[in-house]
């Protein structure tokens, strides 16, 4: 009997739009603990979150020289702080997020970490500081454990996808702000940021990049789905033959766009995800004239682990 965990689940935008909501801002206020705390990469590294087997996590952070770092547990529905120190604190998930912000500041506070971060959501629509926030306060567990559980396989194909490139790329991470998991990959060459740029982009937008990547929607695309683009793009990338053929480029947006319903009813919807990124990927680079070798195919090594005398035989030196 085939095993349930292999099967990819439906996750329609409207049956969850509300739990959606409050996940959001709940990963802003840890995302920004990042931001605050981290020293600055380009484009944006220092801010992602990162997937585990239990949910998100910001990975360790600076507090002078002691670390700390924050947790979002899916499977218990709960925040872990934990310190270099051996402290440990829990914020429970369900409240408002003026009681969920609150709750995470006083925890802190507790174990002895003062940090000052911006109280203002990014990247939302009518946003309200974390301590005013009475609005957003809908939890669904089963939604939220759904929400990780896609997460999880998206991130396993993704990083199929980041082993294939030889050059310099991010991880796969997952921006809190936009609210999607994301690997980028580099040419190696600089890009100026146009006069009237944002302030991301002027900031993150320094190095050309090919980026892709999946979200659950918003307010402009009312459905979970995979993209991809590229940075700066090239010209003709709108009109570059990619797979599978239900992908297409999304004039709105500015990116390519291949529906998660789409995906999952494909006979094999891991391939049809890796199809999509390797021939976005092969559009964007060609157009822009990257480096064939960054995706030449690299044989890896033999499994060093199960065989000793493989391990004596590629690690020893020879005598």
């Amino acid at each position: 009997m085939a095993d349930v965990e292999q099967n990819w689940p439906a996750l329609p935008h409207g049956e969850w739009r509300d739990t959606l909501d409050t996940l959001h801002l709940y990963t802003q206020v840890l995302g920004k603990l990042r931001l605050a705390l981290s020293p600055f990469e380009v484009a944006w590294a220092n801010v992602p979150l990162y997937l585990t087997a239990r949910g998100l996590t910001t990975s360790p952070l600076p507090h002078g020289l002691r670390t700390f770092e924050a947790d979002i547990d899916f499977i218990d529905h709960v925040v872990v702080l934990r310190s270099s120190q051996g402290l440990v604190e829990y914020v429970p998930l369900g409240s408002t997020v003026a009681d969920y912000y609150g709750d995470v500041v006083s925890a802190l506070r507790r174990m002895r970490i003062d940090v000052e971060i911006t109280t203002m959501p990014q990247e939302v629509a009518d946003p309200i500081p974390f301590p005013d926030d009475r609005t957003h306060g809908t939890y669904d567990r089963e939604h939220a454990a759904l929400f990780h559980r896609v997460l999880s396989m998206i991130d396993v194909v993704m990083k199929a996808h980041h082993a294939r490139f030889s050059g310099w790329t991010s991880p796969v991470h997952f921006f809190w702000g936009t609210f999607d998991i994301a690997l980028a990959r580099f040419s190696g060459r600089r890009h100026t940021p146009a006069a009237d740029a944002s302030f991301f982009e002027q900031y993150g937008g320094t190095d050309e990049m090919i980026s892709c990547g999946w979200w659950p929607g918003d307010d402009r695309v009312p459905f979970a789905c995979f993209y991809a683009y590229a940075h700066p793009m090239p010209e003709g990338l709108p009109e570059a033959s990619i797979s599978p053929s239900d992908a297409g480029w999304d004039a709105g947006i500015s990116e390519f766009l291949f529906r998660y319903d789409a995906a999952i009813a494909e006979p094999d919807p891991r391939r049809a995800i890796l199809y999509f990124f390797e021939s976005t990927y092969d559009a964007a680079a060609r157009l822009g004239n990257w480096d064939a070798h960054l995706t030449e195919l690299r044989v890896p090594p033999p499994p060093l682990a199960l065989c000793p005398q493989h391990a004596k035989k590629y690690l020893l030196p020879q005598a």
